[in-house]
């Protein structure tokens, strides 16, 4: 018996779409997908079992409104709009799995989420999201964990000039990644670099040579473990970073407003709304996730090295972009755990911590491999 028969999803752009089918292809939730856009509304109308609300989800009463009958709450929305959104749904008392890549510490809103008795967990995609579990895993069943190294991106399969990239989610969302300063551990010290520096080559089994740089990627990371090196990394085909950089220190990618013909225009605003057009997938384009994940630890007094790599693509049979899939099916494989009572802990729960609680990360990687998400894991010593 469901516990969470009834769900609304906030937003239904990309990802969300893939969240909104997969909840509903066997029948087992009740699905209400609103979104501000009739046009990411209208790739859901005619799917059984979901109900479409046109909603301006920054309307705290139309919120409201719209999730007093929710079981649980998914949070797909524009990084911009992700830290209020969860926060006024964890007022109304909704248990909640949240994707948005937002800005803000989402522990501040722990004691909101234990008043409540809500279970919330953030972060819940590809990276941030199956990164943090993977490593949550061994820091709970390795003796030690030394070093964390992750990289990972979404690419167009075909290589198109100038940008060689699409977006699968909102532009505004992987500006903030080019934007704001990439933070790490090195030698158990917390350090800050501009992100899009240190920038390497990789050479990667089924693609090729792409360049990985630093973005933010570990977010809760550098609070919940204590593990002295971790690092994560964007990757792209190479020369992306460069290209964004001049971007940003031209300041095409600042949001100090400047005055144009009276006007005061924020230049990040002209730029998202531009590169929407330019990284737009078209239809049909196929694209690719690929992602690697280090482990380095000691087990039973011997060093031991745990690696998992993915390598996804699109799904022509369901026309489903592969970020959509690693990123949406990861979230709800999320919701399908919640539901199963494997873990209900009120507050805050990042990735990492479902990782390390027993039963949970075999429940969420059997739900992607059912999907079609594989990793495949290996060990060294």
């Amino acid at each position: 018996m469901s516990r969470f028969r009834d769900i609304v999803l906030l937003g239904a752009g990309r990802v969300g779409n893939a969240i909104a089918r997969d909840l509903v292809r066997d029948g087992e939730y009740r699905l209400t997908a609103a979104d501000a856009s009739l046009a990411a509304l209208g790739r859901l109308r005619g799917v059984e079992g979901i109900r479409l609300e046109q909603v301006d989800l920054g309307d705290d009463q139309a919120l409201r409104s719209l999730i007093a009958h929710a079981d649980l709450v998914v949070g797909a929305v524009p990084g911009p709009l992700g830290f209020e959104t969860l926060r006024r749904v964890l007022e109304a008392g909704k248990h909640v799995v949240d994707i948005s890549f937002f800005e803000e510490d989402a522990f501040a809103l722990d004691a909101l989420a234990r008043e409540h008795g809500c279970t919330a967990v953030v972060d819940c995609g590809i990276a941030p999201g199956c990164s943090n579990l993977i490593l949550g895993h061994f820091a709970a069943t390795l003796d030690s964990v030394e070093r964390f190294w992750c990289a990972v991106g979404g690419l167009p399969v075909e290589r198109h000039w100038p940008f060689e990239y699409r977006a699968p989610f909102s532009p505004i969302d992987v500006i903030a990644e080019y934007t704001r300063p990439a933070r790490f551990r090195r030698s158990g010290e917390e350090v800050t670099m501009p992100a899009l520096s240190e920038v390497e080559l990789i050479d990667l089994p089924g693609i090729g040579t792409l360049e990985a740089f630093n973005t933010d990627g570990l977010r809760t990371l550098l609070a919940t473990l204590p593990v002295p090196d971790m690092v994560e990394k964007t990757l792209r085909y190479p020369g992306h970073a460069e290209r964004m950089r001049i971007f940003r220190e031209t300041g095409f990618f600042s949001d100090r407003g400047i005055e144009l013909d009276g006007e005061l225009v924020r230049p990040i605003d002209v730029t998202a709304e531009l590169l929407f057009d330019a990284w737009q997938y078209d239809e049909g384009e196929e694209d690719l996730t690929v992602m690697r994940v280090v482990v380095d630890g000691t087990h039973e007094g011997r060093p031991v090295r745990h690696r998992y790599d993915l390598l996804d693509r699109y799904d022509v049979e369901t026309d489903t972009a592969s970020m959509s899939r690693t990123t949406g099916y990861t979230c709800t494989a999320v919701v399908r755990l919640l539901d199963s009572a494997l873990y209900s802990e009120p507050g805050i729960t990042p990735p990492e911590l479902l990782g390390g609680t027993p039963g949970c990360f075999d429940f969420i990687m059997a739900r992607l491999e059912e999907r079609g998400v594989r990793f495949t894991g290996s060990t060294s010593r």
